[in-house]
């Protein structure tokens, strides 16, 4: 009888085991604001003849063998200076991106599945090495899974110039109410407004209603930032839910977008995602 009840003990002990491991309130751990450096072994500084630019949600799914193969075909094809991802998971352990291994990258984690030792985040990869860069995690988080959204900044020097280019990536919180979303952007407005050069300023926004797409334009016109311009067919790619505004933008300023370098990428299946293509001189 003794021997049952502890059967059934260790029964019970395994499934609450097993609930607390599947359950998003406890399985995914926030994590203090931090970036994750890999450096370049390159000491030259980008251009501002000509940077070109990747910026893509790719919807954790950079471990898996389709996003891996649609990720080499566009960088071999397209060869962006800059490359904007979100939703990237990365070993806690290992912390390494084989598909980066060219270039020097910025990552800030935003939570940590426990489960799986992987965190979750967003990541600025370039060929040439960040003079600082720093992340801000938001102050509220989302509901079900509990964890809180990253922005991560990052400056770089520029070739013959005495300026430097600030690039910003972010996602913004979303299935919060406006008050909250409008605090993260306050949050990424305080730091950017501190730069007085050139700024990339990239990310998946979730503008998903006109609230949240008018407070995201007022914030990119109060900080002087143009929103890289997509012809009709490409806009449509972009992602958005039903009639909504896109989500993912490409803001820019004291550069100029070439004529016809933007473009939105629909033939890749690895993210519900389109990545978006731009090329920038100034």
């Amino acid at each position: 009888m003794a021997e049952d009840k502890r059967e059934r003990f260790s029964f019970k002990e395994m499934i609450d085991q097993l609930n607390d491991q599947l359950n998003p309130t406890s399985r995914f751990a926030s994590v203090p604001a931090s970036t994750i450096e890999s450096r370049h072994s390159s000491q030259t500084s980008l251009s501002a003849k000509s940077i070109k630019v990747l910026s893509w949600n790719i919807n954790k799914n950079n471990r898996t063998a389709r996003w891996i193969a649609d990720f080499s075909e566009i960088v071999s094809q397209y060869q962006p200076d800059k490359i904007f991802l979100q939703e990237v998971q990365l070993c806690a352990t290992s912390k390494e991106i084989p598909e980066l291994m060219q270039m020097g990258w910025s990552f800030a984690p935003n939570f940590i599945d426990k489960l799986t030792n992987l965190y979750s985040g967003v990541l600025i990869a370039t060929q040439d090495n960040h003079l600082n860069a720093k992340a801000v995690i938001t102050r509220h988080s989302e509901p079900i899974t509990n964890t809180p959204k990253v922005s991560l900044f990052a400056e770089y020097s520029l070739a013959a110039s005495q300026e430097s280019l600030l690039a910003v990536n972010t996602h913004l919180i979303n299935f919060v109410d406006l008050s909250k979303f409008q605090s993260q952007l306050q949050e990424v407005e305080a730091v950017i407004s501190q730069h007085s050069g050139k700024i990339i300023f990239s990310g998946d926004f979730n503008t998903w209603n006109r609230g949240r797409w008018t407070m995201l334009l007022e914030m990119a016109h109060r900080l002087g930032l143009k929103a890289v311009l997509f012809n009709p067919e490409d806009t449509k790619k972009i992602k958005s839910f039903l009639l909504s505004p896109p989500l993912d933008y490409i803001f820019y300023r004291g550069l100029h977008q070439k004529p016809l370098s933007a473009k939105v990428l629909d033939k890749f299946s690895s993210s519900d995602h389109n990545p978006l293509l731009v090329e920038f001189y100034g």
